[in-house]
């Protein structure tokens, strides 16, 4: 398409659900030069506002979507090129991609996310793969979540690993009948899921309650435990935000969880309109508040955790690593002092509880480190 000096910037796919996107807003002007990794717009998904990073060097020339632009997938947001190109040929190169750009939903008749279901323990659960080859990453999602909670992580690590994300029971699409709503009870599930899909061996990522059934799954079979990444996790203190869970659970309408929402997150404006009514959509199905709260009572009493896994951190022989945010409101991020000389901990400035999705970039290339 025209001079192949011209390098398009476009509308990033995160998540196996995402469509489009909104622009909220540049971060750089027209005429900064760029490398990978530099920042150069925010964009708002159903889930979360996020930053796109530049995939490539060179020289903005053109800014094409406009703030509050909603686009789809792939289409232009902006133009990078060298001084020498002419703006007649960024004016024809802009044109022509227009013209010819077709929306995916339409590319691919709008086949929607390669969703994937497994019986597990009696529980029927929802997950993803993707990546061709190497070792299996298993992603757990904590209280309250789903698999979406890693459309910023997942593919990212897809380059170099088999990544798997799973509703756990009473979450998601996957079952809300609960057996054993336990850290135990749900960490025995994440071993089913492993058994059931032949993974003899695993990385673990697993954030919030999820960072517990991880620990408890490296507890109770260290040998299939590749590594641990624990972003916030609960499990290694006795301090949680009870008022938050409680909130979580009774909340009704959106006047009501927007305020809980916002606790997630350093920065409240984070938290999307499509997110919480997709919460709200979650917590009106039948099973899900019984589920929510089962699991609630099996981990937490009021403000302080029930299930104490500290110890497992720096025995059996499982290389472990902590990621938490300095503004956590949910779990307080002095837990993470005072852990075994070798469990990496990393702190990072200004993100909440929502550090994957919060700090995406930054905890990408942690998990990256560790497999």
């Amino acid at each position: 398409m025209g001079n192949p000096a011209i390098v398009p910037i476009t509308m990033p796919k995160w998540g196996l659900s995402m469509q489009e996107g909104k622009v909220v807003e540049w971060l750089v002007t027209e005429g900064t030069s760029l490398q990978p990794g530099d920042q150069v717009l925010d964009i708002e998904t159903e889930k979360i506002a996020n930053t796109f990073e530049a995939l490539d060097a060179g020289l903005l020339r053109r800014q094409v979507a406009k703030p509050d632009d909603v686009l789809p997938v792939g289409a232009l947001l902006g133009v990078m090129a060298p001084e020498s190109v002419p703006d007649a040929d960024i004016d024809a190169y802009i044109t022509e991609f227009l013209a010819n750009y077709v929306p995916p939903a339409e590319a691919e008749g709008d086949a929607g996310p390669d969703y994937r279901w497994v019986d597990v323990n009696g529980h029927r659960l929802r997950y993803t793969v993707v990546g061709e080859s190497g070792p299996a990453v298993i992603l757990i999602h904590g209280f309250g979540g789903d698999l979406g909670n890693w459309l910023f992580n997942q593919e990212a690590l897809a380059a170099s690993a088999r990544v798997y994300a799973l509703d756990l029971p009473g979450h998601g699409q996957s079952a809300k009948d609960l057996r054993d709503a336990s850290v135990a009870g749900l960490a025995a599930v994440v071993l089913g899921f492993m058994d059931a899909l032949d993974l003899a061996t695993a990385h673990l990522v697993g954030h919030s309650l999820g960072g517990a059934i991880s620990l408890q799954v490296a507890a109770t079979a260290p040998a299939r435990v590749l590594s641990m990444s624990l972003l916030a996790p609960a499990g290694i203190g006795p301090g949680i935000n009870g008022s938050y869970l409680k909130g979580f659970i009774d909340g009704e309408s959106r006047r009501d969880m927007k305020p809980v929402m916002q606790q997630l997150v350093a920065d409240p404006e984070l938290i999307t309109r499509q997110l919480i009514d997709d919460i709200l959509k979650f917590k009106r199905t039948d099973g899900v508040p019984e589920a929510l709260r089962a699991i609630a009572a099996g981990f937490v009493d009021g403000d302080t955790q029930r299930v104490d896994l500290r110890g497992t951190l720096g025995s059996g022989g499982v290389k472990a690593q902590v990621i938490w945010g300095d503004k956590d409101a949910i779990i307080p991020v002095a837990q993470s002092a005072g852990l075994p000389a070798g469990v990496a901990v990393h702190v990072l400035g200004g993100i909440g509880h929502l550090v994957q999705m919060e700090a995406a970039s930054q905890v990408n290339a942690l998990l990256k480190g560790m497999l």
